[in-house]
């Protein structure tokens, strides 16, 4: 019952990306084994290249389904690690490429505002290479720190370091996390509440 709540309140949450990434979740329940490995980490990967997903949504999804065994704790970790570096990657090399220039773009302007921008430019200027290591447990700002440290030209070593610290630390908290709670799911407080609003989705 967890699992299948988790996963409707994970439907639910992202219903603004869009009809694919939730059709993309919905298959993700139907697979076993590698190819649902393979859908991981190919949807952290493509957003990297812009794909509209919240990857907190995606891997709550995912570590519910490790409770009815589509995958394993650990190996979903290991592919989610591997899959967010190449992503938040790639979101650091648009930034040492195209910089301030790329989010003139209307679209892009959306996503990356440009005053956040300047105000992700200005927390790496005084927190270095450590704000890459914060920006791993700030969800809905790592895209803009990400962006700015590759805009200030950090070394890519950095970007790795960092960032593949903060996601080893990050994945076993949150897949394990859910997996308590999920294990769990009667006993907490607001249980009853969360079932309605499941059932309710």
């Amino acid at each position: 019952m967890a699992v299948g709540l988790l996963g409707r309140l994970a439907r639910s949450s992202i219903c603004q990306n869009g009809g694919m990434f939730e059709s993309a979740l919905a298959f993700l329940q139907s697979l076993q084994g590698l190819p649902a490995y393979a859908l991981v980490f190919g949807v952290l990967v493509a957003s990297g290249f812009g794909l509209p997903m919240n990857e907190d949504v995606l891997l709550v999804t995912a570590a519910a389904l490790t409770l009815s065994n589509v995958m394993a704790p650990w190996a979903l970790i290991a592919v989610a690690w591997c899959g967010l570096l190449i992503a938040d990657g790639l979101i650091f090399q648009w930034g040492r490429m195209f910089g301030v220039r790329l989010i003139e773009h209307r679209w892009l302007a959306r996503a990356i505002p440009p005053r956040r921008l300047a105000a992700m430019q200005a927390f790496m200027q005084r927190r270095g290479a450590v704000a890459i290591f914060l920006a791993r447990f700030m969800p809905g700002l790592r895209t803009a720190v990400y962006f700015a440290a590759g805009s200030l030209r950090m070394p890519y070593r950095q970007q790795l370091l960092f960032d593949g610290s903060g996601a080893a630390i990050e994945l076993p908290l949150l897949v394990y996390g859910v997996r308590y709670l999920g294990g769990r799911w009667n006993e907490l407080p607001v249980a009853p509440w969360l079932h309605a609003l499941g059932t309710a989705g």
